[in-house]
């Protein structure tokens, strides 16, 4: 069960970089809502327009996701994980970490993502390089 998870974890990140919008699609519930980390309800039609452009690897030259955890309650799943990017803007980087929590249900045999909350992190809570799960540079998988 953990296993699947974290291959829908995996699957979900991969959807973002390569801004696969039917993939991410596949994996979300009907009633799928995401809270932005300014604590805005986004809808499920507006993050997937989103999600078509969320990912340009010239804006975004490094991503990582790290510090994974999942727990497992019955027919409902968190799953939790911290992301790591740099961006660029105007020639400007900056380095920063968002955590986000994943809301799963199983129906049917099928973990679907009912909510997606994205928080920021404070430096002081930066979680260690030794937890990085994959890591991407200008868009590509690094082994």
């Amino acid at each position: 069960m953990t296993a699947e998870l974290r291959a829908l974890n995996a699957r979900f990140i991969h959807n973002f970089i390569t801004n696969d919008v039917a993939g991410h699609d596949a994996i979300l519930h009907e009633d799928f809502i995401c809270i932005s980390p300014a604590g805005a309800r986004v809808s499920r039609a507006d993050y997937l327009a989103d999600w078509e452009h969320g990912f340009d690897p010239a804006r975004i030259p490094y991503f990582d996701y790290r510090d994974e955890k999942i727990d497992v309650f019955g027919d409902t799943a968190l799953l939790r994980s911290t992301n790591r990017s740099v961006r660029l803007k105007d020639g400007v980087e900056t380095v920063g970490m968002t955590m986000y929590t994943d809301v799963y249900v199983r129906e049917d045999g099928a973990w679907k993502c009912i909510q997606a909350q994205i928080t920021p992190v404070q430096p002081a809570h930066y979680p260690p390089d030794e937890t990085i799960v994959k890591k991407y540079v200008k868009g590509v998988a690094q082994a």
